[in-house]
């Protein structure tokens, strides 16, 4: 049973640097949209696509660490 809960510490990992990553992004983007309004559709679409990489990273992470202590 404990590689169940190293896989489970490995998953919570994973997610929690994704929602610290993703609240970084959207802090710094909102920053970067209140001091330059008229560039809010780029930093809105560079947002997005990072979110999207962060998110991808964030979920291999948690299928490594589920397959990994199988």
């Amino acid at each position: 049973m404990v590689g169940g809960s190293i896989a489970a510490i490995g998953a919570g990992l994973a997610v929690l640097g994704a929602g610290l990553g993703i609240g970084q992004l959207g802090g710094k983007a909102m920053e970067g949209i209140a001091r330059q309004p008229e560039a809010a559709s780029k930093i809105q679409t560079a947002m997005i696509i990072a979110a999207a990489l962060i998110e991808g990273v964030a979920l291999f992470g948690v299928v490594v660490a589920l397959l990994g202590n199988g």
